[in-house]
């Protein structure tokens, strides 16, 4: 009879979250006491921008990441909203620009500069206006540039797309007007298809954006929603909500059939909602309850039992809201995949946690970090108004690694004429070549052989090296203390070589990831 551990088999059983020293919070911020249920906060590699009370108007702070410790309590503002703010958004693809909504029916987008705020800015790039009411939520599109979302209380989600002159825009590009009350929240999936939202009616609804059409909609009574989010590329959605006895809870549903749940589970009697926060990288789900400290997490599988719970972060600090670094603001040195960055009003304190993963190696752990959705986008806003899908494009989080991202091409007729002697089929044949079976032109590779050829040599060298000592002409040991040496010798070369291994498999992905995205580049000819 075989025996069968209790519990399952996971790098991420003993993540844990570790708070920022005090040096490194930023304090003395005035973070709102809007009750409504919203983040407050978003975060980029650069800055840290925070919902903040303001008398006559709206505003909120912009803060370089670096600048910790107190602000000055006269620290400029970006206050050009005439009622409250209620969302903010950093652009995934423009850490520069980022998109505010208010109270006053409106949604702006600024410039935010490189240098440090100096004054007030009150000047906004571009103001949408469309909507009747106030507008409580933006979203940027994951992958078509340019591409906003806003939901309003006029019960319509709106699309706008930015990629125009005007300074003013009046009317969207698309207006979805299927909901019958306040919507709460709304999440897309991994290539932007398809937008699911939850509604003040507590259903949970599955959208094509373009056509404005309900895919899907969950009739399930047992579970009232209220915050939703799609799980990567598991074709699942998971809700927040409450059960019929109020209880707090999560759910776990098939996207192509919300009839029922896959997976409920109740957490606690508290009365906050739970913001959930997904990881499709690691597949790890984060729960964060508003009004207490904790942040419950899991694991995610395609099969059951579909939700894993792995542990908790406990604090006794009460978050009113979470913002969330982008994957390529981490520090990988030190094992992080994820960072919340935790608004704390009854101390006026934004406080950094990191969830780490345990390594003793420092070297760089490529099976917690495959390659992510880097800031670039792969549609235009035009091709995506006009049916085409396509996932993010992706870059490797080693540090000095290059961007696996299409690159702007030189001129075609000079790159293929450069090729024409080796290669006589007529341009439309080898572009369609590139297109289908990843080949590049030999002019792009290269330029980058010498480089890699070198290293390559460089890295053979070393391996042939061990602590100054040539293990081709080594002779056999003749003592038991030379036979240690020897052995100690050994286990140094294959750790080397190991590493050296490691090395040449995420330079084949990066290969393959670069032919991917060049086809890609090469489909939009």
């Amino acid at each position: 009879m075989s025996w069968h551990p209790q519990y399952r088999s996971s790098k991420f059983r003993h993540v844990f979250g570790k708070p920022a020293s005090k040096e490194n919070c930023y304090d003395s911020v005035p973070i709102t006491r809007s009750v409504h249920d919203n983040h407050f906060c978003a975060v980029n590699p650069h800055f840290i921008a925070v919902v903040t009370e303001c008398a006559g108007g709206g505003a909120f702070l912009v803060i370089p990441l670096h600048q910790t410790g107190k602000l000055d309590p006269h620290y400029p503002k970006v206050c050009g909203h005439r009622g409250n703010v209620l969302d903010v958004k950093w652009n995934p693809f423009d850490d520069f620009e980022i998109a505010s909504c208010s109270e006053d029916a409106t949604v702006k987008i600024w410039s935010i500069p490189k240098q440090l705020l100096t004054k007030n800015l009150t000047a906004c790039r571009k103001e949408l206006v469309g909507h009747a009411r106030r507008v409580g939520l933006v979203e940027w599109h994951p992958t078509a540039a340019n591409i906003l979302f806003s939901c309003g209380y006029d019960y319509k989600v709106m699309i706008w797309n930015l990629d125009t002159k005007e300074s003013v825009i009046v009317s969207p590009v698309r207006t979805i007007t299927c909901h019958q009350d306040v919507i709460l929240s709304m999440s897309f999936n991994t290539n932007g298809s398809l937008l699911a939202t939850t509604c003040k009616d507590r259903k949970i609804r599955i959208l094509d954006p373009r056509a404005g059409t309900v895919l899907q909609e969950a009739s399930y009574k047992g579970h009232r929603a209220n915050k939703v989010l799609f799980l990567g590329n598991l074709k699942k959605l998971l809700s927040t909500g409450t059960s019929r006895w109020n209880n707090r809870q999560i759910a776990l549903w098939d996207q192509d059939d919300l009839s029922v749940p896959l997976t409920e589970e109740d957490l606690d009697g508290s009365s906050g909602v739970l913001f959930p926060f997904y990881d499709s990288d690691t597949n790890m789900l984060y729960v964060v309850g508003k009004g207490d400290g904790n942040i419950r997490y899991y694991e995610v599988s395609a099969d059951k039992p579909y939700l894993s719970y792995l542990t908790e972060y406990r604090s006794y600090n009460p978050q009113k809201g979470m913002g969330v670094m982008p994957k390529r603001g981490l520090d990988v040195s030190s094992c992080e995949i994820f960072r919340f960055y935790k608004l704390i009003t009854t101390k006026s304190l934004i406080e950094p946690v990191s969830m780490i993963v345990p390594r003793r190696s420092e070297s760089y752990q490529e099976d917690i970090y495959p390659p992510t959705a880097a800031a670039q986008p792969s549609l235009t806003a035009q091709e995506w108004l006009n049916g085409m899908n396509r996932g993010p494009v992706l870059v490797s989080l080693r540090p000095g690694s290059e961007l696996l991202s299409p690159r702007p091409l030189p001129p075609e007729r000079p790159l293929f004429d450069s090729v024409a002697p080796a290669s006589p089929q007529p341009l439309g044949q080898t572009a369609k070549l590139a297109a289908e079976d990843g080949w590049r032109p030999p002019s792009l590779l290269e330029e980058k052989a010498p480089r890699w050829a070198a290293e390559r040599r460089l890295e053979e060298k070393k391996s042939w090296l061990t602590n100054g000592f040539d293990i081709f002409e080594c002779p056999p040991p003749k003592t038991e203390n030379e036979l240690l040496q020897m052995f100690y010798r050994q286990q140094e070369e294959i750790r080397r070589l190991r590493e050296l291994v490691t090395q040449r498999e995420v330079q084949a992905k990066q290969m393959e990831l670069e032919i991917k995205n060049l086809r890609m580049r090469f489909e939009q000819f």
